[in-house]
């Protein structure tokens, strides 16, 4: 008899996401496991826990999901699983909090892929708005659009203070370059838009942060994306649909939350599986999501 599929599902978190539940069970995993409340000293310990039960043949049917609030401290889960392991005692590890790698990596897959499309060009040398840029799925995309060469404002609904907080801890934490952009008022927002070759919306569901009128003034932009599905449209003018749709003006285009959605799904899927087909144990952080994304794609573009 085979080894049934057990995920282990760690997060620091009151509760483990219902999404990321439905998404290991789509996935082939035979038993889904929640561990809440996890605390990052307790990683170590949970992990050897894990492995050692179930002889070197049953660890290849064992895996570990991590996730939580935090983009900084589930990759620091994520390496210390990592280097719990003890070969050949050694399981594939996931790490995903509030869907937030997956979706960036969505995110920013696609932008690149309408950036081509649309203006035959790439991230190198562009300049990245992200609103909602110190929330989880913010940070990420600002971090993957840096590496791709583009110059990231991280923007903040409040205070320009922590946006330019959070730029510098995630920067120094993923080692790019990424600043802080001031986005509490419509002038400011105006301001920074106006400078803008692309923005991502990544705030909150439910709140719009690109009025029309802020959105008529970034006269340069070629891209918007917005991963906001609950109305209003986080972009004014951006459809939950729209896949490339030309923007009411100038040259840009908009990307909408479920054209995002439908890749950042098809990427954890496809995570997901990898772990629990993978002959070898894989560690699967943004950077892996990314590369996903770029394949779910290219494939999707090849049909």
């Amino acid at each position: 008899m085979s080894a049934r599929y057990i995920l282990h599902m760690f997060t620091p978190s009151g509760q483990m996401s219902p999404f990321d539940i439905n998404m290991a069970v789509d996935a082939g995993y035979d038993v889904v496991v929640p561990y809440c409340g996890v605390k990052a000293e307790e990683i170590r310990g949970l992990t050897q826990d894990a492995i050692f039960s179930r002889g070197p043949k049953g660890v290849k049917a064992t895996g570990i999901f991590i996730g939580g609030r935090s983009v900084i401290a589930a990759s620091d889960m994520l390496e210390t699983a990592r280097k719990a392991m003890v070969p050949p005692f050694e399981v594939s590890v996931m790490a995903d909090p509030s869907g937030s790698y997956t979706t960036a990596a969505a995110l920013v897959a696609c932008v690149e892929q309408q950036l081509k499309r649309a203006h035959d060009t790439s991230f190198a040398g562009k300049r990245v708005l992200v609103l909602g840029g110190t929330g989880t799925v913010g940070r990420i995309a600002g971090v993957l659009a840096a590496g791709l060469g583009a110059e990231v404002s991280l923007g903040h609904h409040a205070k320009l203070s922590s946006a330019e907080a959070a730029a510098a801890e995630t920067g120094e934490r993923f080692g790019c370059q990424l600043s802080g952009a001031d986005a509490s008022t419509p002038e400011a927002r105006r301001a920074a838009l106006a400078k803008a070759d692309i923005v991502l919306a990544a705030a909150v569901a439910g709140v719009q942060v690109v009025s029309a009128e802020e959105r008529a003034a970034a006269a340069q932009l070629l891209v918007a994306a917005d991963v906001n599905a609950v109305p209003p449209e986080g972009i004014a003018g951006v459809g939950v649909m729209d896949d490339g749709k030309r923007l009411p003006e100038g040259k840009g285009v908009g990307i909408g939350a479920l054209a995002i959605g439908n890749v950042k799904y098809q990427t954890e899927h496809r995570l997901l599986r990898t772990m629990r087909e993978t002959e070898k144990p894989v560690y699967l952080g943004f950077r892996e999501a990314f590369a996903m994304a770029r394949e779910v794609i290219a494939e999707k573009a090849a049909r």
